[in-house]
């Protein structure tokens, strides 16, 4: 499984971004999806998750603010990312989870300026 990130970029505070994940292979539909983040210096911490049933969960700190979407018929998940702040600031991650497989994205940073 192949995953590709894309819609990252620079935003200024309060701005909004949509960060979109493409996943190859035919068990996407199967998959609990998830968005990951690393800041800088730190370590990678759980954003978001979405399962097959379409119930999402977020980290506290972007519970109102980010939302996690999928559509399954073009094997797409999806991270709409709104009011954004620079300790929002990252590098953002795809991943993707059937039973024992797993996989990752390359990443793809955000940058959110002051």
């Amino acid at each position: 499984v192949q995953l590709v990130e894309s819609g990252g970029g620079l935003v200024q505070a309060g701005g909004s971004l949509r960060l979109s994940c493409a996943a190859s292979g035919d068990i996407f539909s199967r998959s609990n999806m998830s968005w990951y983040r690393q800041p800088p210096g730190k370590q990678r911490e759980l954003v978001a998750t979405i399962t097959t049933d379409r119930s999402a969960s977020y980290v506290e700190s972007v519970k109102g603010r980010f939302t996690i979407s999928r559509d399954d018929g073009k094997n797409m998940v999806y991270l709409a990312m709104n009011n954004l702040k620079p300790e929002d600031t990252a590098i953002y991650y795809c991943s993707l989870r059937f039973r024992s497989v797993g996989s990752w994205g390359q990443g793809i940073q955000v940058t959110v300026s002051s």
